[in-house]
């Protein structure tokens, strides 16, 4: 399967991002049942007392509240947002569109999470290289999605697929990324009726010094 071409990572909205972020919006913007099932995949992989980076972050992490972390990075585009952040010890202003090299160290967390935002990423690929950089190796990353979206913002191909070829997509993304392991994806939706469905892709970081391959 040849990789995607530039077209399929294009958007509705192609204004840039920071105008879009700019008013914090503080509220969520999937349902109880599906954040649970959010809180449910942190407390089954990520390790307590760990590092946690919180890509994509903004007025709330969903981690389980019984359970301490050593310390909690979030990294977002409104820092208001990100402030309001009660589990964040400390928050990054980034666009990842547009600034794709994270401000962290090789190795440096024992976990990460985008929740919800990975459907907004323009260079995933490059995006997740460098998660997988600023991973422990065999750290966790968690990529938990919905079938919710601000559909301006979201990328072209993201519209044409659907749950089933999304949760593909994004195994696709660690794939050529190169730097992930044990990758697997996840259907956590509840069974309830009118629940937003709740789907995850995770894999484990290979190291920072892991054989790459550019995307083709």
């Amino acid at each position: 399967m040849p990789w995607l071409p530039e077209e399929a990572f294009r958007r509705q909205d192609e204004s840039p991002d920071e105008e879009f972020y700019r008013m914090p919006r503080l509220v969520t913007h999937i349902d109880e049942r599906a954040i649970a099932a959010v809180t449910q995949l942190y407390r089954e992989y990520f390790p307590p007392d760990g590092v946690i980076l919180d890509l994509m972050s903004s007025w709330i992490s969903h981690l389980p509240p019984e359970i301490g972390y050593r310390r909690v990075v979030g990294l977002g585009m409104n820092e208001e947002e990100l402030r309001r952040n009660e589990r964040l010890d400390s928050c990054v202003v980034q666009n990842l569109n547009r600034e794709l090299r994270l401000p962290f160290g090789n190795e440096e967390f024992d976990g990460a999470g985008i929740c919800v935002s990975i459907d907004y990423l323009t260079r995933p690929v490059e995006v997740l290289r460098e998660v997988g950089r600023v991973l422990k190796v065999g750290s966790p990353l968690i990529i938990s999605f919905s079938n919710r979206c601000f559909p301006d913002k979201a990328v072209s191909i993201w519209h044409r697929l659907d749950d089933r070829g999304r949760m593909q997509l994004v195994e696709r993304y660690l794939h050529e990324a190169g730097n992930w392991s044990d990758i697997s994806s996840l259907d956590r939706s509840s069974r309830r009726l009118f629940s937003d469905p709740l789907y995850a892709v995770v894999g484990r970081s290979a190291g920072p010094h892991a054989e790459v391959r550019e995307a083709l």
